[in-house]
């Protein structure tokens, strides 16, 4: 298969790439910086170099690629809308009239699901009452799943964990090396977690398979959430930091991230085979605080 990456050098995006070249894909991948041109090159990766909605830079490989992956990092409407538009229409124009539906998968979050610490929530649950952060997310899902003319499938990622594109670790670690565990929030709430490379693995088989699940929405997350305390406790025992402490969001993103989602995903076990293999977050604490430390050059 071939396969348009935008977002190709993101925390979701290369380990996205990875997969689908050790699947033996061939992959484009979108960047805004000329100095990323020689790393994508180095990995095997055909760069494009442009804003990701500049379609006029890319839309000629339309013909004859057979999925397109929106990575990109986006807190807002604009560029997500815009995108899927501007996509849909030159799908119409370039592509053969014999050809098959262009795969597009579009990168979302559990926090369409709301802050809940009571229910349980799985991929068919309807998102009515989404976190006011994620609010416009759950309406560009249910347009990217409904489209006549792409193979729309949405794949929700929680918690990042691993490597150095953990996002959770970027959230916790720095104060764990400072001495003291901070989270934010109150007591009491839990996170949903996936490694990288498990999230890559279910993007790989949503597209490999892509003929068959369009029109899914998928949660991709370990299947056991994980409380909070664990998580800062053991942090503090693997750092050395002398405990932690919880404060009170002052911005909208940590406000969101104080969301609980309790998740018990299925659809993507059923439909596409796949399970998480890499430890949750507490099991596997000790080397994923390593290995942000390494990143960071500590």
């Amino acid at each position: 298969m071939k396969v348009i990456i935008l977002g190709v050098t993101g925390t979701i995006g290369f380990p996205i790439a990875q997969a689908f070249l050790r699947a033996g894909h061939i992959v484009y991948g979108q960047t805004r910086s000329e100095s990323k041109v020689k790393q994508l090159a180095t990995e095997e990766i055909t760069p494009i170099v442009c804003d990701p909605i500049d379609i006029d830079k890319w839309k000629h490989l339309l013909a004859n690629v057979e999925a397109v992956i929106n990575a990109t990092a986006t807190f807002g409407p604009d560029g997500p809308v815009k995108l899927l538009n501007l996509l849909t229409e030159a799908a119409k124009s370039v592509r053969p009239a014999y050809a098959a539906k262009l795969i597009f998968v579009e990168a979302s979050g559990v926090w369409v699901h709301g802050d809940n610490r009571d229910e349980i929530v799985t991929d068919t649950t309807p998102t009515e009452t989404p976190h006011p952060h994620a609010a416009w997310r759950a309406v560009h899902e249910r347009n990217v799943v409904s489209s006549t003319v792409l193979n729309g499938i949405v794949i929700r990622s929680p918690w990042l964990i691993g490597r150095s594109g953990s996002h959770l670790g970027n959230m916790l670690f720095p104060s764990a090396h400072a001495g003291e565990v901070i989270g934010i929030g109150t007591p009491g709430g839990r996170y949903s977690v996936i490694h990288q490379d498990d999230l890559a693995d279910a993007y790989l088989r949503a597209v490999e398979r892509g003929s068959i699940v369009g029109g899914s929405i998928f949660d991709i997350a370990n299947e056991f959430t994980e409380s909070v305390e664990d998580v800062l406790a053991t942090l503090s025992k693997v750092s050395g930091a002398k405990g932690y402490k919880f404060r009170e969001p002052t911005n909208p993103f940590e406000k969101a991230a104080c969301t609980t989602t309790r998740i018990r995903p299925y659809l993507a076990r059923t439909l596409l085979g796949w399970s998480p293999r890499k430890p949750g977050f507490v099991d596997g604490m000790e080397i994923y605080y390593a290995a942000w430390k390494a990143s960071q050059g500590l």
